[in-house]
């Protein structure tokens, strides 16, 4: 039994849950849609040319977290994932998912997109094992902060390396899918790294070190 690994957006999903939850607020009028839009934007950006200020961003799309009513919220986050997630679900992540199911793996999905965002999506994938970006929570209102490491870039090591010590795993015969040079601090640790319809950075450096590339589009 082996790790397999997931990133979740544009790797499972044929797009990015944290930039459509963004414009679906826009569309709700939970947040402003012109200031929204263009920070929206501008993450993304950063985000696709490495150089993302996680807490900044986190900050920035927390903030309807802190603003409004957490039932409220969930409620929004149930239409969200019939009306925007489940279409760029595709089925050869779906069909990816039950290959390493059989093959008894154990799955892991593990983004930088925060957990509130993350956890139903996840979950309409069949995969128990989240590890997120987490959203800092006190007195049971979101404070826009994370608390502890961010799981983006090197911290999605140091969390997936918290994660086996308290679950008792390694990374022996380990799979990780992504999408994104972002990951090549986790995708340089696992035996097997496969770049999924992969950006330009990543699938450049995928080709020069022999790795899998693979489309689930």
């Amino acid at each position: 039994m082996a790790l397999a690994l997931f990133d979740l957006d544009n790797t499972l999903l044929a797009g990015d849950s944290d930039y459509l939850w963004g414009e679906f607020l826009t569309e709700q009028g939970i947040v402003d849609r012109d200031v929204y839009e263009r920070e929206n934007q501008r993450f993304y950006e950063e985000y696709k040319q490495g150089n993302l200020d996680i807490h900044e961003f986190q900050a920035f799309s927390q903030q309807p977290l802190v603003d409004n009513d957490i039932a409220k919220m969930t409620a929004l986050r149930e239409q969200f994932v019939e009306e925007k997630i489940r279409p760029i679900m595709s089925p050869a992540s779906f069909e990816l998912i039950a290959r390493h199911r059989d093959q008894g793996d154990t799955l892991v999905v593990i983004t930088a997109t925060n957990s509130f965002v993350t956890s139903p999506i996840v979950s309409a994938f069949g995969i128990d094992n989240l590890l997120a970006t987490e959203p800092e929570v006190v007195n049971g209102r979101y404070t826009g902060k994370i608390a502890g490491t961010p799981c983006f870039q090197g911290g999605k090591v140091v969390r997936l390396t918290e994660w086996m010590q308290e679950h008792k795993l390694d990374m022996n015969g380990s799979w990780f899918y992504s999408d994104s040079h972002n990951d090549l601090p986790l995708l340089l640790e696992v035996d097997h790294p496969v770049a999924v319809d992969a950006d330009d950075q990543l699938l450049a450096h995928a080709n020069a070190a022999g790795w899998q590339v693979m489309s689930l589009r």
